[in-house]
């Protein structure tokens, strides 16, 4: 491709662009039903239409060839869609409602508070930053400027803490 043909190529598909962009990313966005995706596919249409331009390609009528593009890509999003797992928030969304297993939440809180227990078993260096943590969802940058320790010694102790924290609260086999 010529240098003109390329500054040739590059004006047609700005003009292009500047015109239908609009009206494709409607029609993409009514067709797909999700306006980032929609974006992408109008993005991936000015793509494939300059990859084309670029190899000699010729286009009559610019309108026409961007929409044949457009519509050959949200045909191959449906079919990625169709073997796609459904979200869960899709299924809410659509009305969808989980049964809800109070036993679960149960042993949340009573492992929270077995841990809450356990935490004042370990050793002083390790009680805070495992309190904060753990008890306050406190984040490494948070309980390094509490404790005035580096990131880096905080999440060391962390996980310290955590290795003792699994060996004291590991079930005793008893002998039978």
């Amino acid at each position: 491709m010529t240098l003109e043909e390329k500054t040739y190529n590059g004006t047609l598909l700005s003009v292009a662009h500047r015109d239908y962009e609009k009206d494709l990313a409607k029609y993409s966005y009514f067709k797909i039903q999700d306006y980032a995706l929609s974006e992408d596919l109008v993005s991936d249409t000015f793509m494939k239409t300059w990859s084309y331009l670029a190899k000699g390609g010729k286009i009559d009528i610019m309108k026409a060839f961007l929409y044949h593009i457009l519509n050959n890509l949200i045909i191959d999003e449906y079919r990625k869609r169709k073997h796609k797992t459904t979200s869960l928030d899709t299924l809410i969304e659509g009305g969808f409602e989980p049964s809800m297993n109070d036993s679960e939440s149960l042993f949340n809180i009573l492992d929270g508070k077995t841990d809450s227990l356990l935490i004042r078993h370990l050793p002083k260096t390790y009680q805070k930053v495992m309190h904060m943590r753990h008890m306050q969802d406190s984040s490494l940058a948070e309980i390094s400027l509490e404790t005035g320790q580096s990131k880096n010694t905080v999440a060391v102790q962390l996980h310290r803490g955590l290795e003792k924290l699994k060996v004291l609260y590991s079930p005793v086999k008893i002998a039978v």
